[in-house]
């Protein structure tokens, strides 16, 4: 918010709760006042929250997208470390967002008794669901002139979910023959792809859990989850996050790598047609992260999330 409002951007905050402090302090990890704020500004920034592991209530950030039908997630990786294992890697992952098995069709199937012998859950694809997210990752690919989307899918084990998302994503690159070129990857070959040569991929465009994957690796492929920032789109809302969680075991420590969620605050920028503000605030976080006398913890310095942003609000000066 500091660095915001050191590039002159003149926002009016409403802060909400969301995850485990908001469950602490109105009984639900998703509140009606944070929904209505959402819903009446049309723009988020959310910091990470904290989703219980194998019990407890289900992930805010997956309610926020399928409330608000935040069906595209666009996650970017670029380096802006160097000297890293690999240089000049430029990716974007789109991730469809409201569908697959995170959509959260489950449950318990008893046996002899028991009744939590077995667990089934539904990954659910839908035709309307897959244009729209291939059709995104195409036009994405095209406002951005990048040369080429991939999808990635696993259409040789599940022919008909992944083999429907397959279909539909040949149908929609068949209409941008000509100015974009496209391809198809197996999910475990992509992953192997990417790590052996990450300049073999541009735009990649999968499903819901692949794309919770696969952002991650990529993000490795960078120096990390600390320089990883997502937007969720849909045809009315937009929110920006950091792609990494919430970090309970240094939160308060005040050690924590800001550079995700100023990035993801970029990409907000952009979205709101502030594209000079964004281009200030990357310029900057680009010279500092590759300083390595500011770099935080994560990245192999020693520096604290006090230090980086006040090296970063001089430099803005």
């Amino acid at each position: 918010m500091k660095v915001l409002d050191e590039v002159g951007c003149d926002f009016e905050y409403d802060m909400q709760l969301g995850g485990i402090a908001a469950l602490e302090a109105t009984g639900s990890p998703l509140p009606d006042a944070t929904l209505a704020s959402f819903q009446r500004t049309g723009v988020a920034l959310k910091g990470p929250l904290t989703t219980p592991v194998g019990e407890g209530f289900r992930s805010i950030n997956v309610q926020i997208r399928k409330h608000f039908d935040l069906y595209a997630n666009v996650r970017p990786a670029l380096t802006l470390v160097p000297g890293g294992r690999y240089e000049d890697v430029d990716i974007v992952v789109v991730r469809e967002n409201t569908e697959g098995l995170y959509i959260g069709v489950e449950h318990w199937i008893p046996v002899a008794g028991d009744p939590k012998a077995a667990a089934e859950s539904l990954m659910i694809i839908t035709r309307h669901g897959s244009e729209r997210i291939v059709r995104f990752a195409f036009e994405y690919a095209v406002a951005h002139n990048r040369q080429r989307v991939t999808l990635v899918h696993k259409a040789n084990i599940l022919k008909y979910t992944q083999g429907l998302f397959l279909d539909v994503g040949r149908e929609i690159a068949a209409e941008y023959e000509g100015r974009v070129a496209f391809d198809d990857r197996i999910v475990d070959a992509a992953a192997m792809s990417l790590v052996l040569d990450p300049s073999n991929s541009d735009v990649l465009v999968m499903e819901n859990m692949f794309g919770d994957i696969l952002s991650d690796l990529t993000a490795g492929l960078i120096g990390g989850l600390g320089l990883a920032p997502a937007a969720n789109l849909g045809t009315t809302h937009a929110m920006f996050e950091a792609v990494h969680g919430s970090a309970a075991d240094i939160a308060g420590k005040g050690i924590a790598n800001p550079t995700a969620l100023l990035l993801a605050a970029c990409m907000m920028l952009d979205h709101l047609e502030m594209s000079e503000e964004a281009r200030r605030i990357r310029n900057v976080v680009q010279v500092l992260v590759a300083d390595k006398s500011v770099r935080t913890r994560d990245l192999g310095g020693s520096a604290t999330t006090q230090e980086f942003t006040d090296a970063l609000l001089g430099a803005l000066v």
